[in-house]
């Protein structure tokens, strides 16, 4: 039921998606086809993409009024989490954006891959076609000509742990580490909280570990990494976009 459902609604359309923007490139190009449809998803949770960023970037500007409910209610998880809650309220901060983001990309990634995986890349099922779909005589597994993305490639996997750092290394943030000053105990300087350690390594992997993982992953089709360098890409970009249209965060008046 549960497979039939996925097959219905995502497998044929993206299949569909797929031969419909391969048969507009010259040649057939797959490769040009695939980074298309991670092209048309990216614009498609566009909304959801910036306000994800726009949180990020949020959270990290209130940063303090965080540390100081937790310091000031740290023996009251209950009421912490309602004076947290009614903080992102008041700056109308959506903390969830980025995970319903998250959701929304992994069926379609999941699509993609079984699609590589199942299908051949150098002719069409006509069988999963729509009627107004036009099937082209042949597809061209080779991207631009050059590269084969039927099977493993190492520059492009090269090239997904390359555009995952950056966007990681501009996404999020390293917090800095608290310095420890020889100092009396007064004046000493608190050791980092659990969450601060937790933050920063998070953040370390996402810069060092994550890229590493991706590629691997990349490596085993040249279709899948494309669709993570795509991806990748235009997330560089609407950090950029963020970046240039940021705008103090001020609470709502009431």
């Amino acid at each position: 039921m549960i497979i039939a459902f996925f097959h219905t609604t995502l497998y044929v359309p993206i299949y569909n998606l797929l031969i419909f923007l391969v048969s507009l490139t010259p040649r057939a190009d797959v490769g040009l086809g695939i980074i298309g449809v991670t092209l048309i998803v990216r614009l498609i949770i566009l909304p959801l993409s910036l306000s994800a960023l726009r949180t990020q970037r949020a959270m990290k500007a209130i940063e303090p009024e965080l540390k100081a409910i937790r310091e000031k209610y740290k023996d009251n998880k209950e009421l912490q989490a309602k004076e947290t809650f009614a903080l992102y309220k008041i700056y109308k901060i959506r903390p969830f954006a980025s995970i319903l983001t998250l959701f929304i990309q992994l069926p379609v990634l999941f699509s993609l891959y079984f699609l590589v995986r199942k299908e051949s890349l150098s002719h069409v099922n006509v069988s999963l076609l729509y009627s107004f779909v036009h099937a082209p005589p042949a597809l061209s597994p080779v991207f631009l000509g050059l590269i084969l993305i039927t099977g493993p490639s190492l520059l492009l996997a090269a090239l997904v742990a390359l555009t995952q750092f950056l966007q990681a290394y501009f996404a999020i943030p390293l917090p800095p580490k608290r310095e420890k000053k020889k100092t009396d105990s007064k004046s000493a300087a608190k050791p980092e909280s659990m969450q601060e350690e937790f933050g920063r390594a998070m953040a370390l992997q996402a810069r060092f570990v994550f890229p590493i993982l991706f590629a691997v992953i990349s490596y085993t089709s040249g279709a899948i990494a494309l669709y993570f360098i795509t991806s990748n890409v235009a997330m560089l970009l609407q950090e950029l976009v963020v970046r240039l249209t940021k705008k103090p965060h001020t609470p709502i008046a009431s």
